[in-house]
């Protein structure tokens, strides 16, 4: 059996446009600033996106969904990771587990993990589980200018023999 190992990584700062919806881990934040981007910014659709997409060694999500191609303007993040899930299991591999952790003052995950777990999880195929983090006032992410994720995801792909 082979076992890879992918990191991700997204940021997006927060966006000034009032009909914009703070979109996390495929949730609805209703009532709270969310982020500006070329699609609707899930930082942390993204970034397990991104662990899988290098653990497959399939590249990254600007090389698969550029935010120069009008295409993307405004897309669902979920759509996007069921995306790359397919092209993973197109080659072979299976995710085992994504873990991330999600730099933010603003909103609070606790409230909200169970249901970004589970619309994550439905996705990817497979435990996805999410901690949130503050940036304790250092820097952009401590000013609440944004919000980051990390992801880190194992795949594996059954070897014959």
């Amino acid at each position: 059996m082979d076992l890879r190992v992918g990191n991700g990584f997204d940021i997006h700062r927060f966006s000034d446009d009032a009909e914009r919806v703070l979109v996390l881990g495929g949730v609805e934040f209703a009532g709270e600033a969310a982020l500006h981007g070329h699609s609707d910014a899930d930082v942390i659709a993204h970034a397990v996106a991104e662990a899988i997409l290098g653990a497959a060694g399939l590249g990254d999500l600007g090389s698969h969904f550029p935010d120069t191609d009008e295409r993307w303007a405004g897309a669902n993040s979920m759509e996007l990771l069921d995306a790359v899930i397919s092209e993973a299991r197109a080659d072979g591999w299976q995710v085992s587990n994504v873990d991330c952790s999600v730099i933010a003052e603003k909103p609070k995950m606790a409230p909200r993990r169970a249901e970004m777990e589970s619309s994550l999880s439905a996705c990817v195929g497979a435990p996805v589980t999410v901690k949130g983090r503050r940036a304790e006032g250092i820097g952009g992410l401590g000013r609440s200018e944004g919000i980051a994720c990390f992801a880190t995801a194992l795949l594996v792909r059954p070897t014959e023999g």
